[in-house]
């Protein structure tokens, strides 16, 4: 029996992961690894997650630049910075920032 796997962290919460220079607002959660083999496999072994944990798909940005960002629950943090993120995508999902988290536009079921 699948065991489900309640996402810690929320849609329109921003988070950093624990170990890369990079942070986001997410935007989407997946229950459980829902990428393809090769990007799983693209990760260093001794970095790798376990695929039963949820993932969350992120408007990340570092340094240099901004993306998409698809992470594992157990290399991120929540952020408690209080700063925005400057995704430029940002706007098309989220409304206001407050709290450290955004509002999402529209409603999931």
């Amino acid at each position: 029996m699948m065991q489900a796997h309640r996402a810690k962290y929320n849609l329109g919460q921003v988070v950093r992961h624990r170990k890369h220079p990079f942070r986001g607002v997410v935007f989407d959660v997946d229950p459980e690894f829902n990428n393809t083999e090769e990007w799983y496999q693209a990760i260093p072994e001794e970095s790798r997650p376990t695929k039963h944990q949820p993932f969350y798909h992120l408007l990340a940005e570092n340094d240099q630049s901004y993306y998409v960002a698809y992470v594992s629950e157990q290399n991120l943090i929540a952020d408690y910075s209080g700063e925005p993120v400057a995704h430029p995508d940002v706007p098309d999902l989220f409304d206001d920032f407050e709290d450290g988290s955004y509002s999402l536009h529209f409603h999931m079921n």
